[in-house]
């Protein structure tokens, strides 16, 4: 019986730290300017989550010219734990259980979708406002708003595109948190970032890279076939091709990709197909991005990914050398990037990757890059310098989707979290991610 109230009693403590936990919080959101917010979680959910809406400047050097509200979702944990911001690349994604610092950490969330995606639209688009000036100095503010609230360490970590948005945070605004760990992020050196191509000629073993290019030639050698078979999978799909032009040139623009798009997500040779079955490589094809990737579908969500890509971040080309013969739209290597067509034209800005880059081999301290072992884009990750204590962890056997610090092999995951206590003084404990492959 004895037990049995002291285990009463202490649940009664735990909801009412989490009753004023509400009331306090609630009040310090209410009390931020240009934030508002709706309690998304529930009372039987072990933490409080809010949906916030933040007004931002198109232009935060020139307020007057228009505003618009940025998405974040917010997972408190306690005034006194950490907080992870994420910097998303793209939109606000549902669901999950919080990203790996976050579980480790115990720590606070504020998830931020990237400016002109999901809810964080203008009221209309104007391309010019799209900069990683601007952007950054999104999170910038929702830094300043929430140290506020909270006093204990900052961590910043996206993935992918939000990995690159960590990097770009952390040039633009290095003292904002004490952590930065951006996952399977690159920093491409142009429009073509050449060392891709060299990637190609170098990951796996010889026969493997051998299969995937007999794939590839196999395919374009069979074109006229292959793209009857396609135009029945695009008229149920209901896809379009007005970015490309046409079902043929989107093919091949899928057959070019399949090599970078294999080596990002698969990995695994024994899935490419040898055996001349035109069926088998189509769908070894669609399975591996495919054509899709190519349709108006596709590409049009993510044009503002592909404007910055354009004008400040750059990206990757396809080599065509090796197929030209068979080839029927491209006499040149065509990029992969497709942007808006209501953007202006506007010249890539090359200097800026150059500046990061110094920046990180110079200044770039306190940061911590997860990349994956047979990822393509691992190729165009940063290569840390020994001028600074920042540390890049390769885990084997990984791609970008995999390349988590759950997959880490065991003396990796106690290097970095040693490294974790080193820069910030937080203990972190691994042990309550869950390994997925």
């Amino acid at each position: 019986m004895k037990i049995l109230l002291t285990l009463c009693f202490a649940i009664s403590l735990v909801s009412l730290k989490a009753q004023d936990d509400e009331a306090l919080l609630e009040k310090a959101l209410y009390n931020l300017p240009d934030v508002s917010f709706t309690k998304i979680s529930k009372a039987t959910d072990k933490y409080l989550q809010y949906d916030l809406l933040i007004k931002q400047p198109l232009d935060h050097q020139h307020a007057e010219k228009g505003f618009f509200y940025q998405r974040v979702r917010l997972t408190h944990k306690g005034f006194d734990k950490p907080t992870v911001m994420e910097t998303e690349g793209y939109w606000l994604w549902n669901g999950g259980t919080g990203n790996e610092l976050e579980q480790i950490l115990g720590a606070n969330n504020l998830d931020v979708e990237y400016r002109y995606y999901g809810k964080s639209l203008p009221d209309s688009i104007d391309w010019q406002y799209l900069t990683l000036e601007q952007a950054t100095a999104d999170y910038h503010k929702i830094n300043e708003l929430f140290k506020t609230i909270y006093k204990n360490k900052f961590i910043s970590t996206g993935i992918s595109k939000g990995g690159e948005t960590t990097i770009y945070y952390k040039y633009f605004y290095p003292g904002d948190v004490d952590l930065a760990v951006p996952y399977v992020a690159p920093l491409d050196n142009s429009l073509e970032d050449l060392r891709i191509y060299h990637f190609f000629d170098t990951i796996s073993t010889p026969e493997c890279r051998k299969k995937i290019f007999d794939f590839q030639t196999f395919l374009l050698q069979h074109e006229n076939e292959v793209l009857e078979k396609l135009k029945w999978y695009s008229r149920g799909a209901d896809l379009h091709y007005t970015y490309t032009g046409s079902i043929g040139k989107s093919f091949e623009y899928a057959v070019l990709e399949f090599s970078f798009s294999f080596w990002q997500y698969n990995g695994n040779c024994n899935s490419v197909p040898s055996n001349k079955n035109v069926d088998d490589y189509i769908e070894c094809l669609l399975k591996n991005d495919g054509i899709s990737s190519f349709a108006d579908e596709e590409l049009k969500p993510f044009e503002a990914h592909y404007y910055q890509a354009q004008t400040q971040s750059g990206y990757y080309g396809y080599n065509i050398e090796p197929f030209k013969k068979y080839l029927k739209y491209f006499t040149s290597n065509p990029s992969g990037i497709f942007p808006p067509k209501n953007a202006p034209v506007k010249e890539y800005d090359s200097m800026l990757n150059v500046n990061v880059q110094n920046f990180l081999a110079e200044k770039g301290n306190n940061m911590l890059y997860i990349y994956g072992g047979f990822d393509t884009w691992s190729s165009a990750g940063v290569i840390v310098s020994d001028k600074v204590n920042s540390k890049r962890y390769t885990v084997p056997n990984t791609s970008h989707a995999t390349a988590r610090i759950r997959n880490m092999p065991a003396d990796m995951q106690t290097d970095f979290v040693k490294k974790i206590k080193e820069i910030t003084g937080l203990d972190a404990d691994v042990s309550v991610l869950k390994k997925k492959e």
